[in-house]
């Protein structure tokens, strides 16, 4: 059976993947003055990426939990792990409710203008900032701390 603690290190690369490939999407689409939302093929596309990313990104959250649970319960504390939990909570959070905003967008068929595409592309931007800088933390945390990492036999 795999180890709870490696649940989250395989969870958390898809809503990376997924929000990075939504902000990318959507400020290029909207660049070229396409509608990034509504029920066309585009919209329905960043409306699916961003339903995927939500979901994804709160999973990976509370099995995050459960992994520094473990890590903690053999005697580990780090400040970076504290800052890293913190920053996935305000991502899942987030991601949580874009994904619901987006999600009934699409559902009522609503079509935001130029503008508006402009400024959801800004809100998923920063949005991709925020998962690069929490996935920085946890970086930090297996590449430095080595956590739930079993060391290499030589």
């Amino acid at each position: 059976m795999l180890p709870v603690q490696h649940i989250h290190p395989i969870l958390v690369h898809f809503p990376i993947v997924f929000f990075l490939t939504l902000a990318v999407l959507d400020a290029v689409s909207a660049a070229r003055g396409a509608t990034v939302t509504g029920r066309g093929a585009l919209g329905s596309v960043s409306s699916g990426l961003a339903l995927l990313s939500g979901g994804f990104a709160v999973i990976a959250y509370l099995f995050g939990g459960m992994a520094l649970d473990v890590a903690e319960s053999t005697g580990f504390h780090s400040d970076i792990a504290e800052t890293h939990e913190g920053l996935g909570g305000i991502t899942a959070a987030a991601f949580g409710a874009w994904a619901l905003i987006r999600i009934f967008m699409w559902w009522r068929d609503y079509r935001l203008g130029r503008s508006g595409s402009a400024l959801l592309s800004l809100v998923e931007i920063a949005g991709a900032g925020l998962v690069v800088a929490t996935a920085y933390y946890g970086g930090r945390m297996v590449y430095e701390l080595g956590v739930n990492v079993a060391p290499v036999m030589h």
